[in-house]
């Protein structure tokens, strides 16, 4: 029984605490985030924000990209999502506040803009009645 819980607890801890490196191989994240490489390949093509660097064709991630990694796999694995569901979920989150709040600004300013011209053409037919 003591086996069991060392290898969940070994297993969990990975998952909360990174190591403090700066790259990673492709290997090391395999282990920590608990996925097959080929997996980790695939993410790369479908998700495109991961993007390990390569050098002389071996694949170096950052913490980052451990991060994204870490993300993609809790969308997919535990909250159900799927591929198409995560990249959606990644890009939404991705998008800056700035960005969300300018495309609210717009749709306040175009607001107005209608609210305008509907006065304009109230106006126009007054005065077009009154002379």
């Amino acid at each position: 029984m003591a086996n069991l819980n060392q290898s969940s607890e070994s297993i969990a801890q990975p998952l909360t605490e990174l190591p403090d490196k700066k790259y990673f191989t492709i290997g090391e994240v395999a282990k920590i985030c608990q996925l097959k490489s080929h997996v980790l390949r695939y993410w790369e093509q479908v998700f495109p924000q991961l993007e390990p660097s390569k050098r002389r064709g071996r694949r170096y991630y950052q913490r980052a990209d451990l991060e994204l990694v870490l993300e993609i796999k809790s969308l997919l694995h535990d909250q159900g999502f799927t591929i198409q569901g995560a990249k959606a979920k990644l890009v939404q989150k991705s998008t800056p506040i700035e960005e969300r709040s300018a495309c609210s600004e717009q749709s306040k300013a175009v607001a107005v803009l209608q609210l305008i011209q509907q006065e304009l053409q109230e106006f126009r037919s007054y005065i077009q009645t009154r002379f």
